[in-house]
C-alpha cells in the first residue's frame, strides 16, 4: 500500500489516515476520491471528508483554513484554551474506571498535552484527531519518539468517517460548542454513535452557560449540564458534570461545562 507522510502531501489533495498507524495510507486527487481502505488487515474504511460533505452539505474548507492560521500565528501556549495539563479531564477519565488498554479518541485533541499525561499514566490505545496538521505537528514534536504509540488522524470530525464501534472513551474539551447549527450538532452526535462502543464512555466540555460568546474569532454555543446532554440525546445517560474556570494565558477566566455520559450498551 502506497505510503505518505501527510506533511508532504500537494496542496488540493484528499487522504484519509490509518487510526492503527502514524502514516497516511494512501492518496488521490479529491476529484478521484470517493473512499480509501486504510488498513487491508483490519478492514478499516474511512470516507474521505471531501464525500462526507458532499452528502451532508456540511463544508470545513474554511474552517481548516482558520484553525491552520491560529495555530501558525501564535504559540500553542499563547492562544486562550491553552492548558499545561488538562487536569479536570484526566481525573474524569481516571474515574471512569476503563483499562490502560482501553481506545480512547481526543477528538480536536490539537497540540493538547492530554495525550502526554495519557501516555505517563500508562494508557496504550490513544488517537487524537484534529482539523489543524499545524496543531498536531506540534503535538508530534514535543512528544518525540513517544508520538510514534499515538495515532494521530488529521481531519474534521465531521467530515472523517472513524471505524463503527471503535472506541471505549470519547474526549472533546472545546470542539463541540463551536458547532452553532442543528446540522452541524446532529452530525457530530450520529458520529459518536457510530465510533463508540455500546457501553463507552463521552466525556464533553463547552463554554458553560455564562461562559464566551465567542473564541478565536468565531461564535459559540454555551450550555447547562442539562442542555448539553440534551443536545446528544436518551442514547446517553448523563452520569457526572462538573464546572471549571479555565485561566487563559491573558489571565482571563472562561467558564466551562463537563459532561460525562455513558452509551446505552444496546
Amino acid at each position: 500500500m502506497f505510503i505518505l507522510d501527510p506533511i508532504s502531501l500537494p496542496v488540493k489533495v484528499e487522504f484519509s489516515t490509518c487510526l492503527c498507524c502514524d502514516k497516511i495510507a494512501t492518496y488521490a486527487p479529491v476529484a478521484q476520491l470517493d473512499r480509501v481502505l486504510v488498513s487491508e488487515a483490519k478492514g478499516h474504511w474511512f470516507e474521505s471528508s471531501r464525500a462526507r460533505h458532499l452528502a451532508t452539505g456540511i463544508d470545513s474548507v474554511q474552517t481548516k483554513e482558520h484553525w491552520e492560521q491560529v495555530y501558525t500565528a501564535k504559540a500553542t501556549d499563547s492562544v486562550s484554551w491553552y492548558q499545561a495539563h488538562a487536569e479536570q479531564s484526566l481525573r474524569l477519565i481516571r474515574g471512569t474506571g476503563i483499562p490502560h488498554s482501553a481506545s480512547i479518541i481526543d477528538v480536536g485533541g490539537g497540540a493538547s498535552t492530554l495525550v502526554d499525561d495519557l501516555l505517563h499514566d500508562g494508557y496504550s490505545d490513544l488517537t487524537v484527531l484534529d482539523v489543524s496538521a499545524s496543531a498536531l505537528v506540534t503535538a508530534k514534536e514535543r512528544l518525540g519518539p513517544l508520538s510514534g504509540k499515538v495515532a494521530w488522524l488529521e481531519g474534521d470530525i465531521l467530515g472523517v468517517r472513524l471505524p463503527r464501534h471503535a472506541f471505549d472513551l470519547w474526549h472533546d474539551r472545546a470542539v463541540f460548542h463551536f458547532l452553532t447549527s442543528p446540522d452541524e450538532r446532529n452530525a457530530y452526535v450520529k458520529a459518536v454513535l457510530d465510533a463508540v462502543k455500546p457501553g463507552g464512555h463521552v466525556i464533553i466540555a463547552t463554554f458553560a452557560e455564562d461562559g464566551p460568546l465567542q473564541c478565536s474569532g468565531l461564535p459559540v454555543m454555551r450550555y447547562s449540564a442539562n442542555a448539553l446532554h440534551a443536545e446528544f440525546g436518551t442514547p446517553f445517560t448523563l452520569l457526572k458534570h462538573e464546572k471549571e474556570e479555565h485561566h487563559t494565558p491573558l489571565g482571563a477566566i472562561q467558564k466551562f461545562v463537563y459532561c460525562y455520559c455513558r452509551k446505552s450498551g444496546s
